[in-house]
């Protein structure tokens, strides 16, 4: 048994793990224009210094998380950190802008690692009666760190220069781990002894990588090649998962679990209409309503705040209400706030975006800690770490259907010319049309959350 000081130990090491990555995510953002300076970077390499974390964390999260159901998830998470840690000391130091590049790719395996252990060590210590509320306070440090990474990443990269954003993360990294090896015995293996689908990885790897990097080439044709590769992979490997003996996947926890299935979907919906609002409103604020960077990055805290302060309220309230009903309510509520961005003008008063933001913000707290507890509620112990990898897998693949669907809609409105005035309402027409279409997702994404299967008994 763990005891409570052992459960408030794992949920503060899970915090300070759900804290740091989308803190390196966020902050990095604001240190990109200093970034070019120095590695005379052009846009595309900029664009993968981003996307390099994206797709690594995408790929490996799966299998890390079936090694932790195997070898041991405090195992796993520790050699995580580790990694996220060394990784950012790295890029800290980084002499190129390829070297950059190549330690966000390993940030992202160290990050992987810890998507696929932080929630399911909560889950597996904190009852129903209490793991909603639990995973709320994990979800409300994920906003903390979007909250706070922009502003202090900023802040760094002004008076310490842009390596700053990644030397934060050695001393923290440092503490989680010293925190995780004292505070935490228990190593939580509960598929010991079976085997690692090792081909079963390579294909999930090919697939996922063809997919997530078609998707990111649209609206060039050669995506269209990538994306059906994606497609023939994704059928070897439902092929091959079937007469495995160890898959590295279980499909059972699909096929006989409506409300897995659904509530992954719906995770993945929600993501790929809400992630890329920050990038159009930047746009939007600094362009077309002429606001500095860090006014506009004031005016988009309005979301995350309201975000953090609502998750561990839904969270727990989703352990006494069946979490269908509120994830499906705050799903509606995030589609009401993003209709609002529709109809965006260079004179759409600055109240009437606050506003839209933080019920967008309510929508999304409403959502996103329910849907977790329902998602990992469904599943059997010995299949935690599966189901947080799938949890977090839905989320990267929804951050890129975000961006994959921004960058189309520019693509068309605007083409490949710099953003001067005469290009204004050009970039006005397509973040319209890019809000049009998040809008329509999320609306899809209510009939999809409100038709999965319930986790509750009478």
């Amino acid at each position: 048994m763990v005891d409570e000081r052992e459960k408030k130990v794992i949920l503060l090491v899970a915090c300070l793990a759900s804290f740091l990555v989308p803190y390196t995510g966020s902050s990095i953002t604001v240190a990109l224009p200093a970034i070019a300076v120095q590695f005379s970077a052009d846009a595309v390499t900029l664009g993968w210094i981003t996307s390099a974390y994206i797709v690594s964390a995408a790929l490996f999260i799966v299998p890390f998380g079936r090694l932790a159901d195997i070898f041991g998830r405090k195992k796993i998470f520790v050699l995580g950190i580790l990694i996220f840690t060394v990784a950012s000391l790295a890029s800290a130091l980084a002499p190129s802008a390829g070297f950059l590049i190549a330690a966000r790719f390993v940030q992202g395996i160290g990050g992987a690692m810890l998507f696929a252990t932080s929630v399911a060590m909560v889950t597996q210590v904190y009852g129903p009666g209490e793991r909603g509320w639990a995973l709320g306070i994990t979800i409300a440090t994920v906003y903390a760190g979007l909250s706070i990474g922009p502003f202090l990443g900023g802040i760094l990269t002004d008076h310490f220069g842009w390596p700053s954003i990644f030397l934060i993360n050695v001393p923290l990294g440092l503490a989680t781990i010293a925190l995780t090896l004292k505070g935490v015995s228990h190593e939580w293996a509960d598929a010991q002894g079976e085997r690692f689908d090792l081909y079963g990885s390579i294909v999930y790897g090919i697939m996922l990588f063809s997919v997530i990097f078609g998707m990111l080439l649209l609206p060039a044709p050669a995506a269209g090649l990538w994306i059906c590769g994606g497609g023939c992979a994704f059928y070897i490997f439902i092929w091959w998962e079937k007469r495995c003996t160890s898959p590295l996947l279980d499909l059972t926890i699909f096929s006989g679990n409506r409300t897995f299935l659904f509530s992954n979907i719906a995770a993945m919906i929600n993501y790929g209409a809400t992630f890329a609002v920050a990038v159009l409103l930047s746009l939007y604020l600094q362009y077309i309503k002429g606001f500095s960077a860090e006014t506009a990055g004031f005016i988009l805290i309005a979301q995350p705040v309201v975000q953090m302060i609502f998750s561990p309220v839904a969270g727990k309230l989703s352990d006494r209400v069946e979490p269908r009903i509120v994830a499906t309510a705050g799903m509606a509520i995030t589609t009401l706030g993003l209709s609002f961005f529709i109809f965006l003008t260079p004179e759409t008063p600055l109240s009437t975006i606050i506003i839209s933001l933080m019920i967008l913000g309510f929508g999304y707290a409403l959502f996103s800690s329910p849907n977790t507890n329902a998602i990992m509620s469904s599943v059997n112990i010995r299949h935690l770490g599966i189901a947080s990898s799938m949890n977090a897998t839905m989320r990267s693949l929804g951050q890129v259907v975000s961006m994959a669907i921004t960058m189309v809609c520019f693509s068309v409105f605007i083409g490949s010319v710099p953003i001067t005035p005469p290009v204004y309402p050009a970039l006005l027409t397509s973040t319209t049309v890019t809000f049009m279409i998040f809008t329509c997702l999320c609306l899809l994404g209510v009939g999809v959350s409100y038709v999965r299967g319930t986790i509750h008994t009478a």
